[in-house]
């Protein structure tokens, strides 16, 4: 439990360390969506995991109603995710986030409708993703990547990469 806890005020400081309209703790965790769906989505995960398929759902049905982000429970969170306003973002069942990684509004981590396992890209460690980005399918984002405002992602793309419009690498270092 006390990891828990160590987790949330974690997220807490990072929201802080990230948003220069943020003056506090105390106000990441009153007044932002995006530190109310991370603890929503850590105990809809807990759930999942213990097979309470049914609340898992229900609790996170309801922790999009409050946030308009909708984070299915399968998905795996690692520490310290900014998502910066949240609104319209979508998360997959079987998406995974790495640690340290930010998230703008109107983000999905999606399917294709092709795949039936693993449907949902995995993201690496200190990403960034533009508001209105598109990441559809089993595919892999890497580490240090940069995915700019609207684009569609249908193809891995490399770590230390910046991608723009359509998948297309701008930068690869």
């Amino acid at each position: 439990m006390f990891k828990f806890f160590k987790e949330l005020y974690e997220d807490a400081k990072n929201i802080l360390e990230k948003d220069p309209a943020c003056k506090s703790i105390i106000e990441a965790i009153i007044l932002y969506p995006g530190f109310h769906i991370l603890v929503n989505h850590r105990l809809c995960h807990y759930l999942y995991k213990h097979k309470l398929y049914f609340l898992a759902r229900l609790f996170s049905q309801i922790g999009r109603h409050f946030t308009g982000i909708e984070i299915h429970p399968g998905a795996e969170i690692g520490r310290k995710l900014f998502i910066d306003h949240g609104m319209g973002i979508v998360i997959g069942e079987t998406a995974r986030i790495g640690n340290d990684c930010t998230i703008y509004h109107n983000v999905t981590l999606g399917g294709t409708g092709k795949d039936k396992l693993k449907r949902h890209p995995d993201i690496g460690n200190n990403v960034l993703i533009g508001t209105g980005a598109q990441i559809l399918g089993p595919i892999k984002i890497g580490n240090n990547v940069k995915v700019g405002a609207n684009a569609t992602i249908l193809k891995s793309i490399p770590e230390n990469s910046t991608v723009v419009k359509f998948g297309e690498i701008q930068k690869a270092n």
